[in-house]
């Protein structure tokens, strides 16, 4: 299919996960796209993957300066940008109390400063009749205990998603967020469990939700491709959730 034939497309964190699987299907669809990732490794892995043609940009998400020479890459390969996946993020899970303040201020710049002075250093170089998505989580929704920060980030993103979409309509971008239940990806494995531990772990989410299974990363790719289409040039400012059920059922 040919849906982003002549699209740019920039994909945050988007060297394994939702983003490589939303990166890949953008190509698919006819898409010329960036990508940016952390781990130099992780980053040919991608290239393996996506090939040679991929713009890849080694970034940290949640460091300002970074942003700019984000748009200032995108600007001078693409010279304009059709779509922006907002996906890089992290997810730390921990008890109120093992909360300090420099793991407080990694997981604000990541998911939320990170993306806003991204989305502001980008301005100058959005086509008119743009698409902006924002990956933030089922976690803005419910109280999950263990969560806290990361469903603060997220809740911040979904705000984003709605004032953004009021303030950048006149310019042509449209601005809308999918928000993913627990997904089988690699960062499950960052949580630093055996494999007792992750088993143990999977089994009580997989009960929370009503299809009995974790989500799979084209599931979430596929919604971001609807999203980033002309197929949903009439979608402003909406959230797609997609969890199995999990907060609905």
């Amino acid at each position: 299919m040919t849906r982003l034939r002549n699209k740019t497309a920039l994909i945050t964190g988007g060297t394994s996960g939702i983003g490589l699987e939303t990166a890949r299907q953008f190509i698919s669809e006819g898409a010329r796209v960036a990508v940016t990732g952390t781990n130099p490794a992780t980053i040919e892995k991608a290239r393996a993957v996506l090939g040679d043609d991929v713009l890849y940009i080694r970034a940290d998400a949640g460091n300002v300066a970074s942003q700019k020479e984000i748009a200032d890459q995108i600007a001078a390969k693409f010279g304009k940008l059709d779509i922006l996946f907002v996906n890089a993020g992290v997810a730390e899970f921990r008890t109120m109390d093992q909360w300090d303040e420099a793991a407080f201020d990694r997981s604000v710049s990541v998911n939320v400063k990170g993306p806003f002075f991204l989305v502001q250093a980008l301005l100058p170089v959005f086509s008119n009749k743009a698409s902006i998505v924002l990956n933030t989580s089922v976690n803005a929704h419910i109280g999950m205990p263990n969560s806290s920060l990361y469903a603060l980030t997220k809740s911040a993103l979904l705000s984003l998603s709605k004032t953004l979409s009021g303030e950048l309509l006149g310019r042509g971008i449209r601005v809308n967020a999918v928000s993913p239940g627990p997904v089988e990806t690699p960062l499950h494995e960052k949580f630093g469990l055996d494999d007792a531990g992750k088993k143990a772990m999977a089994d009580s989410i997989v009960a929370q939700i009503p299809l009995g299974r974790f989500g799979h990363v084209a599931e979430i790719a596929k919604a971001v491709v609807f999203l980033a289409s002309d197929e949903a040039s009439f979608t402003v400012g909406a959230e797609l959730i997609i969890d199995g059920g999990m907060i609905t059922l």
